[in-house]
């Protein structure tokens, strides 16, 4: 009877135990739509495995790469549950809640990456974000700027893309973003919405007859499989916004939080140059597999693109501010 009496006394007190010891521990989820052999898979990848170095194993990271747990707004959605825990890309997507966001890509118009950057670290742009964190409980850790995609943009075509000329009516994927949509359209193009992956058999089907892409992407998606003539346009600079649960981000302690973002500084300043190494290394790759690869004067572009914000600076469509701060970040 004694024994039972201890049995029972040692199993209430291991109950009692277990959720102290698994409460140390967290997992959490990343989402993200880009297979995990590429330079961005293997940069997520990276990211998660400093986490649980930085956090000596506080804090796991689960990730679900190639779309597995869902596109863009299924992926938002978790996000604001709180059962995705981290997204990875572009920070336009977050423009369902603050609109303007979506001109931290907007095309054509920045010098270079570092007046970019420079927009980027406004106050116009840290207002957005806010508005965002405060309006659907979801923030972005880090400096996007750091964690370079590209590092620049190409357009990959079933025909060749000489210039200005050639875009008339050319059938273009575009992602669901209404600025670039209207930009493109400004410039000639047939604009058609389709998701990620869903472009290679859209081009091999005819549906669409090129893609704007990050350069160190068009490989590991096999674009140039189904269009094989590449153009260096340098759209606009990216980078990727680690978008998190505000609340499950804002919850943790100082030090966890000073931990994780050492550990995206370390995989940013790794990845940047192997990046750009790897693009080079790809371009070479698909040009032996028969690709052309061009870069084009992108002058007529960009002087039909400055009538295109003259125009909707004159309609009052620009944000308040944005003219102003893009002109102040020059």
């Amino acid at each position: 009877m004694k024994f039972l009496k201890f049995s029972v006394a040692v199993a209430a007190a291991a109950l009692m135990v277990t959720p102290v010891t698994s409460a140390l521990a967290d997992t959490w989820r990343m989402a993200h739509k880009q297979t995990a052999e590429s330079i961005e898979g293997r940069m997520f990848q990276a990211f998660a495995d400093r986490i649980a170095e930085r956090t000596g194993g506080e804090i796991t990271v689960e990730v679900y790469p190639s779309e597995q747990l869902g596109k863009d707004d299924a992926i938002l959605e978790q996000l604001q549950l709180g059962t995705v825990h981290l997204y990875p890309e572009g920070g336009a997507y977050l423009r369902k809640w603050v609109p303007d966001i979506t001109f931290m890509s907007a095309p054509f118009l920045f010098d270079d990456r570092e007046h970019w950057a420079r927009f980027m670290a406004s106050d116009l742009v840290d207002g957005w974000i806010s508005q965002i964190e405060d309006e659907a409980g979801i923030t972005v850790i880090g400096d996007q700027t750091l964690m370079v995609r590209g590092p620049y943009r190409v357009m990959v075509t079933a025909q060749p893309v000489g210039g200005l000329e050639d875009i008339e009516g050319l059938k273009l994927r575009m992602h669901p973003n209404e600025l670039a949509a209207a930009a493109w359209r400004h410039l000639g193009a047939e604009v058609r919405t389709l998701a990620w992956t869903d472009v290679y058999e859209s081009i091999g089907r005819g549906i669409v007859e090129a893609v704007n892409s990050p350069i160190s992407l068009v490989e590991s998606m096999r674009f140039h499989e189904v269009a094989p003539n590449i153009v260096r346009h340098n759209e606009y600079p990216q980078g990727i916004a680690f978008m998190a649960n505000a609340q499950i981000w804002n919850d943790l302690s100082d030090e966890t939080r000073e931990q994780i973002l050492a550990a995206y500084n370390e995989v940013a300043a790794e990845f940047a140059p192997m990046t750009a190494a790897i693009a080079d290394e790809a371009i070479g790759r698909m040009m032996e597999a028969g690709v052309t690869y061009q870069e084009i004067d992108t002058g007529p572009i960009l002087a039909t693109m400055a009538d295109f914000y003259a125009e909707l600076d004159a309609q009052g469509e620009l944000p308040e501010g944005f003219v102003a701060t893009v002109q102040a970040t020059r």
